[in-house]
C-alpha cells in the first residue's frame, strides 16, 4: 500500500493537473487511484458544459496517479475516451483501474463520475513502462 501523503507530494510537480485545474488526490494504492475536482466556472466551455479536456486531464493524472512513483516512469501511450453524458454536477471523480499489466504496457481503464452518481466519461488507455 502507498502512502497517499508521500504520493501527493510527489504529484506537487504536476503543476498543470493540482494548481492549475484543481486536481486532489483522495486515495491510492499499487495500480489504483481515485481523484477528484471541485468544478468552476474555468472548467466551463461558453456553452457552460465540463469541456472534454478536463475530463481528460483529471482521467490522465489519475493513471499517473495509479502507474507512477518516485522509483518509477510510466509514460501514456495511447488513450481513448468516451464522452457519456454531461455532469450536472458540482464535482467530478476519477476512479483508475490497472486491466492488465505486462513487462513493457499496460492497461488501465479510468471511470469518470460525478457527485451526483452519473457516469461521464470512459477512458481505456495504454501506458509504457519507461524506468
Amino acid at each position: 500500500m502507498r502512502n497517499i501523503e508521500e504520493v501527493r507530494r510527489f504529484f506537487e510537480g504536476d503543476r498543470y493537473a493540482v494548481e492549475v485545474t484543481g486536481i486532489v488526490i483522495d486515495e491510492v494504492d499499487d495500480c489504483y487511484s481515485k481523484c477528484s475536482l471541485e468544478l468552476d466556472e474555468r472548467h466551463r466551455g461558453a456553452h457552460g458544459q465540463v469541456m472534454g479536456g478536463v475530463m481528460f486531464t483529471l482521467a490522465d493524472f489519475a493513471f499517473a496517479v495509479a502507474t507512477n512513483s518516485e522509483n518509477s516512469f510510466t509514460a501514456t501511450a495511447d488513450s481513448h475516451i468516451s464522452y457519456l453524458s454531461s455532469s450536472k454536477g458540482k464535482k467530478l471523480f476519477a476512479e483508475c483501474r490497472k486491466v492488465k499489466e505486462g513487462r513493457r504496457l499496460c492497461f488501465y481503464e479510468i471511470m469518470i463520475t460525478d457527485d451526483l452518481g452519473a457516469e461521464i466519461a470512459v477512458i481505456s488507455t495504454t501506458g509504457m513502462h519507461l524506468s
